[in-house]
């Protein structure tokens, strides 16, 4: 599990494209105001969650601008926070500079993690790791790297929620993924997570909870997708601009965006999410 397996893709010339591409996705629109904006809760539900207390090790995977990591490290926590897309941790030293907090920012692909093996007390991922292409591979790096005792815990959109219906409408509208991909949601599903960690965790707990997010429209929830998000940006883009398939999809989103805030009866949407917290044997 510490060595790098090319027949299996991860390090190839083609898996370097795969990565080369998400990347550029992530990187697109604007994700740190994103999760500033819209998500900033969810740090602190993985974090507390994970039982983060003052001088633990904490590796935050896939971490973007930091959601979670800024929180353990308010909570005394040595971290890093790695991502493959390095262009997101500006945001994150101003964040943790204005909030008066030390975090190591490192560029790491989830699949082949550059850590020691039970190098962490803890090891997170909060909406970050189910976006690599790979499940198993990443759920067997969040593994190695965990120490004997320590806590793997993971937070992700589920398959049933918004953001899993979300990417279910855009897929007939994207790029064909990479060979071998796993759509991300699948993180969002208790058995699926089950069987990616095995028998090398114990003590596995499920929560799915929801959190609250403020568009009043399903348009303006669109636009500010269409603006900001890697994800949608890159479906946008694969789409003529002048043809049908960005009508039909700026249509199907808004009403995806209505049918949820007909669901809350509120002036809010609300989001589903799972929440896992295991034990490494």
């Amino acid at each position: 599990m510490t060595t790098i397996d090319r027949a299996a893709g991860v390090g190839s010339a083609a898996d370097a494209a795969v990565k080369a591409k998400h990347r550029a996705m992530w990187a697109s629109g604007d994700y740190p105001a994103l999760a500033a904006e819209l998500i900033a809760d969810l740090g602190s539900a993985l974090v507390d969650a994970c039982g983060v207390r003052p001088g633990m090790r904490v590796l935050d995977v896939a971490a973007g601008a930091g959601n979670a990591a800024l929180v353990a490290a308010d909570a005394g926590a040595d971290v890093i926070a790695s991502d493959l897309t390095p262009e997101l941790f500006a945001a994150g030293r101003a964040a943790a500079a204005e909030r008066g907090v030390e975090v190591s920012w490192q560029e790491a692909d989830a699949e082949a993690l550059p850590f020691p093996d039970a190098a962490f007390d803890v090891v997170m991922s909060c909406v970050g790791v189910m976006f690599a292409p790979r499940h198993q591979r990443a759920a067997d790096e969040l593994v190695r790297v965990c120490r004997p005792g320590g806590t793997i815990g993971l937070l992700s959109w589920t398959p049933e929620g918004f953001i899993g219906q979300m990417f279910a409408l855009m897929k007939p509208y994207a790029p064909p993924p990479p060979p071998g991909a796993q759509p991300p949601p699948l993180w969002g599903g208790e058995r699926h997570v089950a069987a990616l960690l095995g028998d090398r965790v114990e003590h596995m707990q499920t929560s799915r909870q929801r959190i609250e997010i403020p568009f009043s429209s399903g348009a303006g929830f669109r636009d500010y997708f269409k603006q900001r998000y890697g994800p949608t940006i890159a479906v946008y883009r694969n789409l003529n601009p002048d043809g049908e398939g960005v009508t039909e999809l700026d249509r199907a989103l808004a009403e995806l965006g209505e049918q949820n805030l007909a669901e809350t009866g509120t002036a809010s949407m609300s989001w589903e999410y799972l929440l896992v917290t295991a034990v490494r044997r």
